[in-house]
Parts: structure tokens; C-alpha cells; sequence
């Protein structure tokens, strides 16, 4: 066998109205997602120009054979690790990806399991000096894993029942159980507890393979959570023009097999709903003739979107296939009769693409290619919950790397634009499907955070982080961009000078791959981008500015703030365990860069995981050992302190190094400082 690269076609054709299909939206996830890294601090002092990224935060472009070589190390030492982690005799570790730095530091992202149970909403990550060693962790979850029991007192028949009751509800069609109940430990949602989990298979409403999981508590018979697993996005065709693609020969026969990434296959299934249907093949080396009535051309398409985003990840972000291990997902193309749609599965490991409205016009768009096997990447990631805040930064991440592919593809034909599906005309008067300079431009999406944001429809609460991405990107106000005008406001009417989406998009991947974990929301995305730019650029740099300044225009979290000035933000999220009925125990925070004294409502926001906080005692302590009284053995049985307290620090220079002193005063329960924030208002 040997590879080729052949040309084909794909001209320009009169646009099509088409309907718009968008998932249901379902209950938000009460998200804990929890950032913790070193100590990190926005000063005072004025940014310093433009910086380039840390050499040594940089990726490695990893081997499939030295990615598996790590993962064996970080896989022999895990029981080490799960005990420096402070893990319970019963919690353990299985390793799920592995990154490095250039530095040497090792990124490892673990599951749990308690019992012998998966711990759903357990995941974290680990960063040391190599494989499994924890010198920082990122938590999916704040508690403690310590279920009450792990026998379940409701019959699996019942968690069935409730599942398939679920999926009718959504108008599923053929609904029926595709994976029994199994039992696991719920831990995304406050205190862990046994459940079951079962997975609805079957078709959504709108045609669309259905994964639904549902979460039932084992011991009350109470739904705790659902989620679709089928990740999908809209859209229509594609007019690349003529492109290179990777193919095979085999004796006399050419067929749509990429030698040189991984193996990508790219299918014919004519109509089909299931099975991988016919791999692309035939005499000559030429592939369709632009118009969709020619199933090549689709394929096309769909195989050229694929190399694309290899090339992307591989050549901008070092990460060699969606794993990481060197091996290709696949495509399949002309799924079904009239759907309007296009998805990723993790069942299949594969992207599928329908033919819209009429049969008529394939969904094999450069960016809904890259948008789709993006969300390969987050489930072998992050594995954000496709629901609630998770769910739209899962959506939105996707399109952030749909639309950075685009701009790597540098087509002629369909240049690199922040306009999602721009060349479709879903709506049938020109416009795109989503907007990132302003997302409410499509009447549906979100441009800013609030409350609520978690209960709406993925696709529509993914506006927060694309209004962000784009700001980071380019900045506020109005500009052309390959000849497009965009016009971006700001939640606080204030100004955002952009980056670049160079440095934009590699924080991103940073923060989606090292920083964030399933149940990341966007108060913890914040954390996970500042933690990540501040490793790559440096915590007094103007990226990091950017950052908070970016997240500020979207109404998650404050601005940087200037010389002296309001609102900066110092904050440790290193833990430090609290020994139980033990001494006192510090963490520390040094502020730099402030003149004069400290604020009269200096603002400190604690957040410490502990199983009992009524035994506690929690202090603030000033540069010059000046102790203010915070919490005294308050809260009685309540779990855990997560509050923001307001202390008359104006007697103190602000500039030094200031400690949260915690003691646990009785007998029994243990917790740990999980991390604590400094805000100069």
C-alpha cells in the first residue's frame, strides 16, 4: 500500500434556507469544579509589554510510544500518588492521558474509583517534575469521596425504568436500554453518594444517535443528574475549492484511508443510521465533482476537515492525534434521509455528517469538521459534561478550535473567520450560525454570564466563551478581519485589548487539557485560564491582564485593575492538608506591586474542603503577624467553608506576604485548605 494525494473540486452554489436543529436544554449542573495550582497573583504593577510563551511551558510533541511510556510510569506509581494525594485506603487511581512540558513537568489526568466503584465527577490531574508525582492538583470535586454506604437499597429495575422514562420525555424514538444500570459513585453534584448509572440508546428527537445517561441515587431512588454523550453541532456544505488529500492504493483500487494520520477512514453510509457502512473507494485518484449529488464529494469534504484538524493539533498544539496515541478517528457521511446535523460519538470514536435539508447540501464545513472532532479532544480531555456550565464550555470549545482551524487552514475559498458555519445560511438570509464577537447577534446566544446560564441549551450558554476567546483574541470594538467587521461589547462597557489569537488559542488548549476537569463551570474556567496563561506568559504579564480582563467583559470575575488601583486579585490555590486536632497551618499569598496600605474592605474568599467545619478556627494574618479573626469554630455539622470575607486591613502595608492560618480544634474529621483569594477592591 502507499498514500497519495489527489485534488477534487467543490464549487460555489446558490444558498439554501434550512431549519436550525438544536438539542432540548436540560438542568444545569450544580458545578464544584475546583482549580488549584501554585500560588499565583495579579500585581499592581503596570503589564510589561507583549511577552512570548515560557520555553518551558511549552508542549512536547509527544510519540504515541513516549506518550504510552508515561502513562506506564504514572500508571506504576498511582497507589504512591493516590496516597500523597491524601486519598482514602479504598479511593484509587486509573490513568486516562498524560501530557508533557518542555520544562520536564508531567500533566497526568486520572479517574477514580471507590470500592471498586467509578467515581463519576472524581476525575483530577496531576503536575510534577514526572509521571504521577503531585506537587499541584486539580480537583473535579471539593468533597471528600466518603459515601454513607455503597449498597443500594432501590432495585436496578427502578434506575432503568426512570432512564427510559427520561428519554421519552425528550421525544426519544426507539428508546431502549443500551447499557444495564451500573453501579457507581455519584461526586459531581455536593456530597458524594451510591448510584446507578444507565444509558438510554436509541434515536433523539431530531434523528440524532441517542447516548442518554441517567444518574439515580441507589439508596432514595431520586434522578440526580442526566446528560447526552452524542456531542453534535449544524450545519450544511462546504465549497473548499480544489485541496490535497491523503489516500491509499491498494493494488488498483484507491480508497479514503490517511497512512499519514493515524489511518483516518472516511465512510459512505447512503442513507444509513448505523454501522460504519462503505469505505470510500475506486479506480481512479480522484475524488467527487463539487457537486453533492456526487456522494464522493461529501467525502471529500469530510476527509480533507479531518487532516486538517490532525495537522492542527499536531503542528500548533504537539498533541499527535485526538488521544494523543497516534491513531485516527474516522468519518462517515450521508447519515440518514434529510438530517440536518452533524455529530461526534465516543462509542464509535468517530464524526458523522448528514446531507441537510432535501439531501441536498452535506454538513462537511471546514469548521463543523473541526468543531466535531474537537469534541473528541474534550472528551479525551477534559470530558466536560455535556450539560449545565460544562456543557457550554464543552460547545464552546469546540468552536474556538473550529474557528482556529479555519484560520490554520488558510483556504482561499473559506478563509479564517469568528463566524460559526458563516458559508451554511441556516437562516436563509446570509447570516452565520453563531457569532463569537457577539453571540446574541443570532437572537439565541448568550454575550455574558449570569445565574442561569446553565439551564439553557448547550449551544446558546457556549456564548460566555466564545465572547471571551474572541475579546482575548482581538479585543473589544470594531475591526475587520479578513475582510469581516466585527463589533464587540463588553458586559462593563469597559475596553479589552486583545492578545492574539496565537497566544488565545494555545492558553485554551492549556487550560482545556491541564486545568480543566469534567465539571468545570466558568468560574473555575477563569481559574483554569489565568493559571494557564500565568504558566505560559508569567502572572505580571499583560496576557494575564488580558485574561482577566477578557473573562471581566463577559461578567465572570474582575478586572486586573492598574498601578495601585482596584480590583486585583492575589491567590493561592495550592492545598495544605489540616491535620486533624493538630497544629496550626498556613498558606500563604505575596502581594507585590501595591502602594501604601491595605484597603478597608480588603476581601478574602476562603475555600477549604473539611468534613466537620465547626472545628475550625480560621485567621487572616497580616505581613507584620497582625492576626484578624475570621471564622471561630462556627457551622456546626456543615461541610466545608466557601465564603468571602470583608476585613479592615487599613492599617497594614498591603505589600508582603500574607497567611490564612487554619487549625482544626477537635477530634475525628479532616479537610485540607483547597485554596484562598486576596481582592484589593
Amino acid at each position: 500500500m502507499r498514500s497519495r494525494t489527489s485534488h477534487r473540486r467543490t464549487p460555489r452554489t446558490a444558498q439554501r434556507r434550512v431549519a436550525a436543529v438544536a438539542l432540548a436544554g436540560v438542568a444545569a449542573l450544580i458545578a464544584t469544579a475546583v482549580q488549584s495550582g501554585a500560588a499565583t497573583a495579579a500585581p499592581g504593577t503596570a503589564p510589561r509589554t507583549a511577552s512570548a510563551a515560557a520555553p518551558g511551558s511549552e508542549p512536547v510533541k509527544l510519540t504515541p510510544a513516549q506518550r504510552a511510556a508515561l502513562m506506564r510510569q504514572a500508571d506504576s506509581v498511582k497507589a504512591e500518588t493516590a496516597k500523597d494525594l491524601g486519598l482514602g485506603a479504598k479511593e484509587k487511581l486509573v490513568v486516562r492521558d498524560v501530557l508533557k512540558d518542555r520544562d520536564g513537568t508531567v500533566h497526568v489526568r486520572y479517574e477514580r474509583t471507590y470500592d471498586g466503584l467509578p467515581v463519576l465527577g472524581g476525575d483530577l490531574i496531576v503536575q510534577g517534575d514526572s509521571a504521577g508525582e503531585a506537587d499541584r492538583v486539580v480537583k473535579a470535586t471539593r468533597a471528600a469521596v466518603k459515601p454513607a454506604t455503597t449498597a443500594a437499597k432501590v432495585p436496578a429495575a427502578k434506575a432503568e425504568a426512570q432512564a427510559l422514562s427520561a428519554a421519552q420525555a425528550e421525544k426519544a424514538e426507539g428508546a431502549d436500554v443500551d447499557r444495564a444500570p451500573r453501579k457507581v459513585i455519584w461526586a459531581a453534584d455536593g456530597k458524594p453518594v451510591v448510584a446507578y448509572e444507565t444509558v438510554v440508546g436509541g434515536l433523539q428527537h431530531d434523528g440524532t444517535p441517542q447516548e442518554l445517561h441517567v444518574v439515580t441515587d441507589a439508596t432514595t431512588g431520586e434522578k440526580l443528574y442526566e446528560w447526552q454523550a452524542v456531542q453534535n453541532g449544524t450545519g450544511h456544505t462546504v465549497y473548499s475549492g480544489t485541496v490535497d488529500l491523503t489516500t491509499t492504493q491498494s493494488g488498483s483500487t484507491y480508497n479514503l484511508t490517511d497512512g499519514a494520520r493515524g489511518g483516518h477512514k472516511t465512510y459512505n453510509l447512503n442513507r444509513g443510521t448505523s454501522g460504519t457502512g462503505t469505505l470510500f473507494s475506486g479506480s481512479d485518484d480522484v475524488w467527487g465533482n463539487g457537486s453533492p449529488s456526487n456522494a464522493e464529494s461529501a467525502g471529500a469534504d469530510a476527509h480533507y476537515g479531518a487532516a486538517l484538524t490532525w495537522d492542527y493539533y499536531k503542528n500548533v498544539h504537539g498533541r499527535t492525534g485526538i488521544r494523543g496515541d497516534g491513531v485516527g478517528a474516522y468519518s462517515r457521511v450521508h447519515y440518514g434521509n434529510n438530517y440536518v446535523n452533524a455529530f461526534w460519538s465516543d462509542s464509535c470514536f468517530c464524526m458523522t455528517y448528514g446531507d441537510g435539508s432535501g439531501n441536498a447540501n452535506p454538513l462537511t464545513s471546514i469548521d463543523v469538521a473541526a468543531h466535531e472532532m474537537s469534541h473528541g479532544l474534550t472528551s479525551a480531555t477534559a470530558g466536560l459534561v455535556y450539560s449545565g456550565e460544562s456543557g457550554g464550555l464543552n460547545e464552546a470549545t469546540s468552536d474556538i478550535f473550529g474557528s482556529t482551524v479555519e484560520f490554520y487552514a488558510n483556504n482561499s475559498s473559506d478563509v479564517g473567520d469568528y463566524l460559526i458555519g458563516e458559508e451554511i445560511d441556516i437562516n436563509g438570509n446570509g447570516t452565520p450560525l453563531r457569532y463569537m464577537d457577539k453571540p446574541s447577534k443570532d437572537g439565541r446566544s448568550k454575550d455574558s454570564w449570569y445565574s442561569g446560564i446553565g439551564s439553557i441549551d448547550v449551544h446558546y450558554s457556549s456564548g460566555v466563551a466564545n465572547h471571551f476567546f474572541y475579546l482575548l483574541s482581538e479585543g473589544s470594538g470594531t475591526k475587520t478581519i479578513n475582510g469581516v467587521t466585527y463589533d464587540s461589547p463588553t458586559s462593563d462597557g469597559l475596553p479589552v485589548t486583545g492578545i492574539g489569537r496565537v497566544k488565545a488559542e494555545k492558553i485554551w488548549f492549556r487550560a482545556l487539557t491541564t486545568k480543566f476537569t469534567s465539571t468545570t463551570n466558568y468560574a473555575a474556567a477563569r481559574t483554569g485560564t489565568l493559571a494557564a496563561t500565568g504558566e505560559l506568559y508569567g502572572t505580571d504579564s499583560a496576557e494575564y491582564k488580558a485574561v482577566q480582563d477578557a473573562w471581566a467583559a463577559v461578567n465572570v470575575g474582575t478586572r486586573s485593575g492598574g498601578p495601585g488601583g482596584g480590583g486585583t486579585t492575589f491567590e493561592s490555590t495550592t492545598d495544605v492538608a489540616i491535620p486533624d486536632a493538630g497544629a496550626a497551618v498556613t498558606s500563604a499569598i505575596t502581594v507585590t506591586g501595591r502602594t501604601g496600605n491595605a484597603p478597608a474592605n480588603l476581601q478574602v474568599a476562603v475555600d477549604i474542603v473539611h468534613t466537620w467545619s465547626g472545628d475550625l478556627v480560621v485567621d487572616l494574618v497580616a505581613p507584620d503577624g497582625t492576626s484578624y479573626r475570621l471564622r471561630n469554630r462556627t457551622g456546626g455539622s456543615a461541610d466545608n467553608i466557601n465564603e468571602t470575607y470583608t476585613v479592615n486591613a487599613s492599617s497594614e502595608t498591603a505589600n508582603g506576604t500574607w497567611r490564612l492560618r487554619v487549625q482544626d480544634m477537635a477530634r475525628y474529621d479532616t479537610g485540607y485548605i483547597n485554596g484562598w483569594s486576596l481582592t484589593f477592591p
